[in-house]
């Protein structure tokens, strides 16, 4: 399997980061995974590709207050 390229992906970062930026988790679409990388370490961050299902999946457990937390 190839890695997926994020190389010109547009990043969003999360709204529930500190004022500073220096803690969030970025977040980016391409068409075949969602990415999700720390700021903190800019380009040199690993990204975790997520299949759309599985991003789909982690979302719908968020909304629905499923995870420990």
């Amino acid at each position: 399997m190839t890695a997926p390229d994020f190389s010109q992906a547009r990043w969003h970062k999360s709204s529930r980061s500190n004022g500073g930026g220096a803690a969030c988790v970025m977040v980016a679409h391409v068409p075949t995974v969602t990415g999700v990388a720390d700021s903190k370490l800019g380009q040199n961050s690993p990204v975790l590709p997520f299949s759309k299902t599985a991003w789909t999946s982690f979302l719908d457990a968020i909304k629905s207050d499923r995870l420990d937390g």
